[in-house]
């Protein structure tokens, strides 16, 4: 659908939204660039302050992972207006208001809606060096593919959803999605310029789905990381039912589930 939009005129934007990426740069005169993002989702666990720290934490890995440090963030709610206690509302924003300030983040403000669908997330923005900013572009052949966190949260949220994820599996996969990637960026921020060609943030699409937009934007005779990864599911449960078709109890009506 983008691919109608005109590409940037301005020579600052470093960074935008041909390329897929996590956020966008944009070069100031002098110092460091800003990185911007935004990010939000309908409830993935049934826990609300739980759901606003993963928010929060899913936020700020997007500047993570252009090589950035975030910032300041504004806050995007849609809540129904009847249905769901204030008590729910605000334990979401206090689980993502403790998230940021874990990542060193300063929450600015934000803004609601009204939705009869829960959705919560964040704007971050970030500083950056305009030398050392890290997008999907510039994969070489022959790089080695380093991962921070370990994969499959997304199939096990879906079993999560529908009650078939063993606890044990459910709360790990929780502990994963509310940490922050602050220390694998750190770590990353400490190498030298130009050890690490491109990096993004694997989320809704899953490894292959993201791999395939890094090799994407790298272009023809670049890096084509899919043929050494498999497409099989880690999980039995797979992908068989759609992630949408199903609702959290933090906003379950008996007729939708």
């Amino acid at each position: 659908m983008l691919s109608d939009i005109p590409a940037q005129t301005d020579d600052r934007v470093l960074v935008d939204f041909r390329t897929a990426d996590d956020a966008g740069v944009f070069r100031w005169e002098s110092g460091p660039a800003l990185v911007q993002t935004v990010d939000f989702f309908t409830p993935i666990v049934d826990d609300p302050y739980v759901y606003g720290q993963i928010a929060a934490a899913n936020a700020v890995s997007d500047i993570y992972a252009m090589g950035g440090r975030p910032l300041t963030a504004l806050a995007i709610g849609a809540f129904p207006a009847e249905g769901l206690d204030h008590g729910t509302i605000r334990a979401i924003f206090r689980g993502g208001f403790d998230k940021l300030r874990e990542a060193g983040v300063s929450l600015l403000g934000g803004h609601t809606v009204r939705d009869q669908e829960i959705k919560f997330g964040y704007a971050v923005t970030g500083a950056i060096d305009p030398a050392r900013v890290l997008s999907n572009a510039g994969a070489k052949p022959g790089d080695v593919l380093f991962l921070t966190k370990p994969l499959g949260t997304g199939i096990i949220g879906t079993a999560i959803k529908f009650d078939r994820a063993e606890p044990a599996l459910a709360e790990q996969a929780v502990r994963s999605m509310r940490t922050l990637n602050r220390a694998a960026a750190e770590a990353l921020q400490a190498l030298p310029a130009g050890a690490v060609h491109a990096c993004t943030d694997i989320t809704g699409f899953g490894l292959v789905g993201h791999a395939s937009e890094m090799e994407a934007a790298t272009g023809p005779g670049g890096w084509d990381p899919t043929r050494s990864i498999s497409r099989a599911g880690s999980a039995s449960l797979g992908t068989s039912t759609p992630t949408g078709s199903c609702c959290c109890t933090i906003h379950r009506h008996p007729a939708d589930c």
